[in-house]
């Protein structure tokens, strides 16, 4: 009998690995062409944003650290300018996880100083538990931090980076590239899907829809988005996407307001009916995204 267990759990051992190690091979990272110098990044995590300037690179976000080789390998496809800056737009390890992979004498992280407050909290935890080492504690952390913006310049291009409070996170920047006209959001938009909002990390639905507003005071109707996941957007789906958030906020506020209860809201179906066949599909639920907003107003 007991041999018979220990074969079980060694057949059940060598599926999980199995299965992990076929989706970490699956995983291709595919380019998008946004403008002449603007590409975007997509495999496994939030979006990269990559610019190639007149002689070095500006990349934003790096995924998970075990994709960084196929990541720098699509981006040799592209290029082989240095990359210069890499800018974080929050602390989440699908958009930080290869920061000491990518770090390097030649290359700068850039972030808002809450990111690299949460990610040096996140990486300490690990390197006391002897996951990491201090080399790689040390080059996770962003080097160069902001408060509320930072502008970099590059020939013609103007690269504007801005703080949104309170937004996905506490520590949300978006990256403006004036000359391309090309926003790169973070996770501050999910493309044609709810939103995950991280409300233990200083996000909030009201700071989310403002983050929104603010995006759409810098686009025009021509410029390419780069969401923090999903596919490249424009203004108008942005703007749609506001009046969705909006509607089911003052939908969940009433409902607040009538005295229901948490799991009354997560149950009713009808607060979100209208918007969950275009953005119910993805990593969020419509019930988890109606408990997201109901914890969130209720604060």
């Amino acid at each position: 009998m007991k041999k018979l267990q220990r074969i079980c759990l060694l057949a059940l051992v060598f599926f999980y690995t199995g299965s992990v190690s076929a989706q970490e091979k699956e995983v291709t990272i595919t380019i998008d062409t946004l403008s002449q110098q603007v590409y975007m990044l997509t495999g496994q995590g939030g979006n990269i944003g990559i610019y190639i300037g007149e002689k070095k690179v500006f990349m934003i976000d790096d995924q998970f650290d075990r994709l960084s080789d196929k990541i720098k390998t699509a981006i040799a496809t592209l290029t082989d300018k240095p990359i210069a800056f890499l800018f974080n737009t929050h602390m989440h390890g699908d958009h930080s996880g290869g920061n000491a992979r990518f770090n390097s004498e030649g290359t700068l992280l850039v972030a808002q100083h809450n990111v690299r407050n949460r990610i040096q909290t996140r990486q300490k935890a690990k390197l006391d538990a002897q996951e990491i080492s201090l080399e790689d504690y040390a080059k996770m952390l962003p080097e160069v931090t902001f408060s509320e913006d930072i502008t970099f310049y590059d020939g013609d291009e103007t690269i504007m980076a801005f703080h949104v409070h309170n937004a996905h996170t506490d520590g949300d920047a978006m990256v403006y590239f004036a000359q391309n006209n090309v926003l790169h959001m973070g996770d501050t938009y999910f493309s044609e899907r709810y939103p995950y909002i991280d409300l233990k990390s200083g996000g909030s639905i009201a700071g989310y829809i403002k983050a929104h507003k603010k995006a759409l005071m810098v686009i025009d109707d021509a410029t390419k988005i780069i969401p923090g996941h999903g596919r490249p957007s424009d203004k108008a789906a942005l703007e749609a996407y506001v009046q969705m958030l909006e509607a089911i906020k003052a939908k969940v506020a009433a409902a607040i307001a009538a005295g229901k209860s948490l799991e009354e809201v997560k149950t009713d179906t009808e607060l979100t009916s209208a918007y969950d066949a275009d953005f119910g599909t993805g990593f969020i639920s419509p019930e988890r995204f109606r408990e997201t907003l109901y914890n969130s107003l209720k604060k």
